[in-house]
């Protein structure tokens, strides 16, 4: 295999990414906003449109650079309905519509205890479980028109090839309905009376099979172009790692979410009060992991655009101590139910001490992350985090770890290209740059300990 065609659906945005598995480079990417349509009946996802443009999509890389296979990677919390033509059964439901909390009560009689699945108790849409329980109690038809439930990577895999699935990745992000310990279906698939139709878990690297002839005739991809089952984006962050590192380390996959995932670390008792969890990785392995909703506490932090840091604004915001306390997104994160305030002068939106004041802010909630999954080694950072220097270095600063930048574009893009390789003959994952040195400068640690007693 050369070019491997990834279809990368973000809460954010949907991307499509050509990558060279020689170099784990991209070759060309190009994205669409992943817009939420408001209904009816509920807030759900472009799917139709996502799918005009990956088609034209592939169709342009094959004509330019050839593809040799196609490897699909998404955000969590997500699964389709399929009728019995293989439709959708009903719209794809955005995690975040709260809806389902409107019968929270009756699903909490029926979910699982935390250790049988490792998954916290979430609001909206964020445990599909809790998805599947309002979207058939709300629709009692509904049920009976679903023939089959893949979750979301499979469901791009499924209009590939034909083929249904479940990903261990998809059904061990907070779903409710996996048992990570025993690699199997939790007790809430038949408590939802869902066993007979939610399709076969399967391990990411598996191959579905090969494009179906229509797929082929639109996009001019040979028949026999081959699709792997498909893999959650941060554990298709994680899968280079798994492959090149030695443990232990932690990856740090930032986005709209940021996901911090511990490999030979200290052995914690996951917390889900503190959105501490149990991800599974690409071989099925439990991960004990912990987030935040990072991108998005950035994006309404900042308020906008803002200049490079300067070392003026790092000394401003260092010496007067000006600080951003959580939490931006007070659903999610290990400071669930606080209110975010600042303490210092704040300042202004657009301004660099902003961006500097924002990146500490990332910086010491992520290491706040990585203390509750018992996190040891090298820390390395995946995605837009990996690019701005302040959040770097209050990161090593605070942990006293080295940090490692990734400098691709995205991580999610290598890691599921990687799952095409044969087990023999997988390269190692893209080097990351050099490591942050650890700020001489004591003003960062001084920071980060005011930071922690304020934050209690």
């Amino acid at each position: 295999m050369s070019h491997v065609a990834v279809i990368d659906i973000g809460k954010t945005n949907a991307k499509l990414a050509l990558v060279d598995l020689a170099e784990l480079s991209e070759i060309a990417v190009i994205t669409r906003p992943n817009t939420v349509r408001p209904g009816p009946p509920y807030p759900h996802f472009d799917v139709e449109g996502h799918w005009h443009f990956l088609l034209e999509g592939l169709a342009r890389f094959h004509a330019a650079h050839g593809i040799d296979a196609i490897s699909v990677t998404t955000h969590g919390a997500c699964a389709a309905l399929l009728d019995a033509e293989g439709g959708l059964a009903a719209p794809i439901l955005d995690y975040e519509f709260n809806g389902p909390d409107e019968r929270a009560t009756e699903y909490d009689a029926i979910r699982p205890p935390f250790d049988e699945t490792g998954s916290p108790r979430l609001s909206g849409g964020l445990n599909i479980g809790a998805q599947l329980h309002w979207q058939f109690t709300t629709d009692p038809g509904l049920k009976a028109r679903t023939h089959t439930i893949v979750t979301y990577p499979q469901y791009w895999g499924h209009r590939l090839t034909g083929v249904a699935a479940t990903d261990v990745t998809s059904l061990g992000c907070h779903t409710d309905l996996w048992n990570p310990q025993e690699g199997r279906f939790s007790t809430l698939v038949e408590r939802l009376e869902i066993a007979g139709k939610i399709a076969p878990a399967r391990r990411s690297a598996d191959v579905l099979g090969p494009i179906l002839p229509e797929i082929a005739e639109q996009t001019g991809l040979p028949a026999n172009t081959l699709v792997t089952c498909g893999i959650h984006d941060s554990n298709a962050s994680l899968f280079p790692h798994l492959l090149a590192q030695e443990p232990p380390f932690s990856v740090v996959s930032s986005g709209t979410w940021t996901i911090a995932m511990s490999i030979g670390g200290r052995p914690v008792a996951p917390d889900p009060e503190r959105d501490v969890l149990i991800n599974v990785n690409a071989f099925g392995a439990a991960v004990p992991s912990a987030r935040f909703m990072g991108g998005r506490e950035h994006d309404l932090a900042t308020g906008g655009p803002y200049p490079e840091a300067s070392d003026a604004a790092l000394s401003e915001v260092l010496d007067r101590h000006i600080m951003l306390l959580p939490a931006m997104v007070p659903e999610t994160g290990p400071f669930r139910g606080r209110a975010h305030r600042w303490t210092g002068p704040e300042p202004q939106p657009g301004s660099a001490e902003r961006g500097v004041a924002v990146a500490f802010y990332l910086a010491l909630v992520t290491r706040r992350c990585l203390d509750l999954i018992g996190h040891r080694g090298n820390i390395i950072v995946e995605g837009p985090f990996a690019r701005n220097r302040p959040y770097l270095q209050m990161l090593s600063a605070a942990t006293g770890c080295e940090v490692l930048p990734m400098g691709s574009a995205t991580g999610t893009g290598q890691g599921a290209a990687l799952l095409v390789n044969d087990a023999g003959d997988r390269p190692l994952a893209a080097a990351p740059q050099p490591s942050v040195v650890i700020p001489s400068d004591r003003r960062f640690g001084a920071y980060a300990a005011l930071w922690a007693d304020a934050c209690g």
